[in-house]
């Protein structure tokens, strides 16, 4: 938010159109649908286009998209600030987390969060509702994880480490049943937000995926379980190609529950991220004979690269991928190499943005065995009370035990 001063300040919407006509960026049209049937009534879905990169009118509606934009700060160019949302996904979703504790909210849920900035997507991700992409050219890429216990062997490592236990419904007799689940509680994901039921080794970090499309963009297409317990990604795709994305959605929610009813809540967002229209656009030239098609894929950014760099390829084919980190550790997270005068206030959590006097702040890598040279009091910093969070997350504080009785399952 702009503050006030003795000289004239200037709208951000005109800053915005100033610094795309600088950088010369065409930006994609957007068009998306979307399409649920209840059985429980727990998914919740939540859009919203023509956002601002810093905090304004509207924004803050949703929790977790206002404590996202409040761990960015607000003078960053576009580039810094694509840089700068994975650290703050993971402080946002965090910092989400604790206002669930705070309001002695019990029952957690999975999320999946999409910002789309340009070409660039950015996913975060806990629990087992997925988000996966279909370029124009056809590679489909999954840009979630998926945090069921049944399907993964780091994330049971982890939480055994951190004091839980995982292991199947004993029904008596020495039968077990179902499928895999934290104790106590119960949950069967690694990761949820709000579950305070369970033990916190059930942690909010996020896995976080940041892509740039190519120009000829491609389509998202966002699910909660109902429909992955259903479908797999390429069947999902396929049951509504060339379908505008209302439809998409509705059709993907229709082949879900057709073979064997609703069973649970399946919900579904399409997003299309399109080239702008062109009036009159020129015909391309013919191509030259025995000139390869490529097909799609990642292609990692290089130290060399740069968003503010042109290509030195031509491959039209390609989902540069900018960003993956899937580490439950704020540490790792939240990494001293990316510098605390850039990312964050000096004086400010990590976390929860809340001012901290000099002294007071206690180094996110206190305590960590995993230092990679960095000494303990260099920042990033937390407050004491998410340090404590931090601590419990990590399995060196007691945390809450109870059964479990979450959205989340």
């Amino acid at each position: 938010m702009l503050s006030k001063g003795e000289h004239q300040t200037v709208p951000l919407s005109v800053l915005l159109k100033r610094e795309l006509a600088n950088e010369k960026i065409e930006m994609p049209e957007i068009c998306h649908g979307q399409a649920s049937q209840s059985k429980k009534g727990e998914d919740f879905t939540f859009l919203k286009t023509e956002c601002q990169r810093v905090l304004g009118d509207g924004v803050t509606t949703f929790s977790v998209f206002g404590n996202v934009l409040s761990a960015i700060p607000s003078d960053l160019n576009r580039d810094e600030w694509v840089a700068a949302l994975p650290r703050a996904l993971v402080a946002g979703f965090v910092k989400t987390d604790k206002e669930f504790q705070e309001k002695a909210q019990k029952s957690g849920t999975t999320v999946t969060f999409v910002i789309i900035e340009g070409w660039v997507v950015t996913v975060a991700s806990v629990g087992d509702s997925r988000c996966i992409l279909e370029s124009a050219e056809g590679g489909i890429y999954y840009l979630s994880a998926d945090h069921r216990l049944e399907c993964n062997e780091e994330e049971r490592e982890r939480i055994t480490a951190s004091g839980g236990e995982v292991g199947r419904l004993n029904t008596g007799g020495g039968t077990q049943i179902g499928p895999l689940r934290c104790w106590p509680g119960g949950l069967c994901l690694s990761r949820s937000i709000g579950d305070m039921d369970v033990g916190e080794f059930i942690v909010p970090v996020p896995y976080v995926k940041q892509v740039k499309l190519s120009s000829a963009g491609g389509r998202l297409v966002i699910a909660s379980d109902g429909v992955w317990d259903a479908l797999s990604a390429e069947m999902a795709v396929e049951c509504c190609r060339g379908m505008p994305p209302d439809a998409a959605a509705s059709q993907i929610v229709k082949e879900a529950v057709q073979p064997k009813g609703i069973r649970d809540d399946t919900t579904c967002i399409v997003v299309d991220i399109q080239p702008p229209e062109k009036p009159n656009p020129p015909q391309p030239p013919p191509k030259k004979s025995g000139k390869k098609v490529f097909k799609s894929i990642f292609r990692k950014k290089t130290s060399e690269s740069s968003s503010n760099t042109e290509r030195d390829y031509d491959e039209p084919d390609v989902v540069e991928e900018l960003f993956e980190e899937g580490s439950a550790s704020l540490s790792d997270r939240l990494d001293a190499k990316y510098p605390v005068c850039n990312m964050f206030k000096l004086f400010m959590c990590a976390v929860c943005q809340v001012e901290i006097k000099p002294g007071e702040g206690i180094s996110i890598h206190a305590g960590s065995l995993n230092t990679r040279n960095v000494r303990p009091w260099d920042g990033p910093f937390l407050c004491s009370s998410c340090q404590v969070k931090k601590e419990a997350m990590e399995g060196k504080r007691p945390s809450g035990n109870g059964r479990y009785n979450s959205d989340s399952d």
